[in-house]
C-alpha cells in the first residue's frame, strides 16, 4: 500500500524511468549512500550494471528493516563517477531496476562526482521512502 501521488504537469512529456515529482504522506525512511558491495563489504561486480544491481538489492534490504518496500520509494539521488559509463549502461540498468525494484518510478536525480569514498564504487544511491501511517 502506498500513499503518494506522481506529479506530472499538464503538457510536459512523460519522463522515462523516473517521475518529475512525488507527493507523499506518512512515515519517512532514509537510506545512507548505498554502494554496490555485499554484506561482507566485497564488490561482487566491477561493472556499472552489476554494481547497480547490488545497490538495488542493498537498498531494499535497508528499507525492509523499516517495513518499507520498493513501492514506498519516493526519491533517489544517484552519484556516479562517470556520466558516460552511466549513459552507456542506462538500458541495462533500467532492466535491472525493473527486475528488482519493479515498475515504480520515484523522483530521481543523477549527479556525476569526481570520486566516491570507497574507491571501487562506481555509484552511490541515497533513497527516501514514505510508508503510510497505520
Amino acid at each position: 500500500m502506498t500513499n503518494h501521488q506522481t506529479l506530472q504537469p499538464p503538457g510536459w512529456p512523460r519522463p522515462k524511468g523516473y517521475a518529475n515529482g512525488i507527493s507523499a504522506r506518512g512515515r519517512m525512511v532514509f537510506t545512507a549512500g548505498i554502494i554496490g558491495w555485499d554484506e561482507h563489504e566485497q564488490f561482487p561486480a566491477t561493472d556499472f550494471v552489476g554494481q547497480a544491481r547490488q545497490v538495488f538489492h542493498n537498498t531494499l534490504a535497508v528499507l525492509a528493516e523499516a517495513s518499507a518496500g520498493p513501492e514506498h520509494i519516493v526519491r533517489m539521488t544517484w552519484y556516479v563517477t562517470s556520466r558516460d559509463e552511466y549513459v552507456d549502461a542506462v538500458r541495462d540498468v533500467g532492466t535491472a531496476y525493473r527486475e528488482i525494484i519493479g515498475r515504480h518510478y520515484p523522483a530521481m536525480a543523477v549527479v556525476e562526482v569526481t570520486r566516491l569514498v570507497e574507491p571501487a564504487a562506481k555509484l552511490e544511491v541515497e533513497t527516501t521512502a514514505v510508508v503510510p501511517e497505520e
